[in-house]
């Protein structure tokens, strides 16, 4: 499995996603594997309700930045392994949204690692996303 991808809807697991960076060479170095699984919430910040999610992404552009941020996470101190994957089209209250797994020789390095790639994500790999809401929908800025 590539190391990072977009996928329609139901194209990864997280059971997939585990496997394959526990099958990853780099696993001997690892003392720890961290996941963060960011899902479809079905209450909006302002309390309307969500039906769903569409997500939208220049697919190639997404990958290419997605690499990049992997490439530059594989770089820092301790980081034995690293999968990003996020899925597009339209997602129901508490599916999966994206997977960000990492493995570290320490979970100091995992889990500040892990927080600086979400952050990367969400400002510069360009996915789009716009709230299904009970009475319309609107598009939403990345936090």
């Amino acid at each position: 499995m590539r190391r990072v991808g977009i996928f329609e809807g139901g194209g990864i697991s997280l059971s997939e996603a585990l496997l394959d960076i526990r099958k990853s060479p780099n696993v001997s170095r690892a003392g720890a594997i961290g996941c963060f699984i960011g899902i479809v919430r079905e209450v909006a910040d302002d309390g309307s309700r969500v039906k769903g999610i569409w997500f939208e992404a220049e697919r190639e552009m997404a990958e290419r930045a997605l690499q990049e941020i992997a490439d530059w996470a594989m770089g820092r101190p301790g980081i034995a392994d690293v999968r990003i994957y996020h899925k597009i089209g339209e997602l129901g209250p508490g599916e999966d949204i994206m997977y960000v797994i990492v493995s570290a020789s320490h979970r100091r390095e995992l889990f500040e690692t892990m927080e600086m790639i979400i952050e990367r994500i969400k400002k510069e790999v360009p996915i789009w996303k716009k709230e299904l809401l009970e009475f319309g929908g609107r598009w939403v800025h990345s936090k």
